[in-house]
């Protein structure tokens, strides 16, 4: 596409037109494709990260700033795609050998059944926690994602992301009191008795 071209793409989708979404969607679905599989060798996940870019190019297409041409774009849109992909599976990976870990430690600490039951409690009591406190608990002790990563899905303040944890430490530490520290510390990776 030429840039006067782009520019009545771009200017029709931030109308909200949907025929030049859908044509968008026409001209691109392939290349995109293309070259989101040299990067993923995955099909399914190459579809995914081109429906992601497309999905995210219309709903954030009032606010689409484009400098370079729409194609570039793109391709960077799906660049982008897949190192956040990427990086969120990596996250995950690590996360879930550290809690493989923890359990196969907290195992050997606890015979099956009470080691059972403290989980059950520890996640009965999370349920508990206030709505804002307990999503961003899970976000970060469940999900694995960075405070930061918290503050910007939340479209909240890092100090507020970083006082919610605390806030969770802190009832959890209280509700469930000394014998469940070894627990939680392996679990969560952090002694909740050092949080305030």
């Amino acid at each position: 596409m030429k840039n006067n071209e782009d520019s009545l793409v771009i200017y029709r989708l931030k109308k909200g037109e949907e025929k030049a979404y859908v044509s968008l969607v026409d001209l691109y679905s392939k290349r995109l494709f293309g070259y989101a599989l040299s990067l993923t060798h995955d099909h399914a996940q190459s579809q995914d990260i081109v429906q992601n870019v497309f999905l995210k190019t219309w709903v954030k297409r009032k606010k689409l700033d484009i400098h370079s041409s729409l194609q570039n774009f793109l391709f960077k849109s799906v660049y982008n795609e897949f190192i956040n992909q990427y990086k969120k599976k990596r996250s995950t990976m690590v996360l879930e050998q550290k809690y493989f870990n923890s359990l196969e430690k907290a195992v050997l600490l606890q015979d099956d059944h009470s080691f059972e039951r403290i989980l059950d409690q520890i996640s009965k009591e999370i349920s508990q926690l206030p709505p804002k406190c307990q999503q961003i608990f899970i976000l970060s002790k469940k999900e694995g994602l960075t405070n930061s990563e918290i503050s910007a899905y939340l479209n909240v303040s890092l100090k507020n992301v970083e006082a919610q944890i605390t806030k969770a430490y802190g009832i959890l530490r209280d509700r469930l009191g000394k014998k469940y520290k070894i627990i939680m510390m392996i679990v969560f990776g952090k002694d909740p008795s050092k949080v305030i």
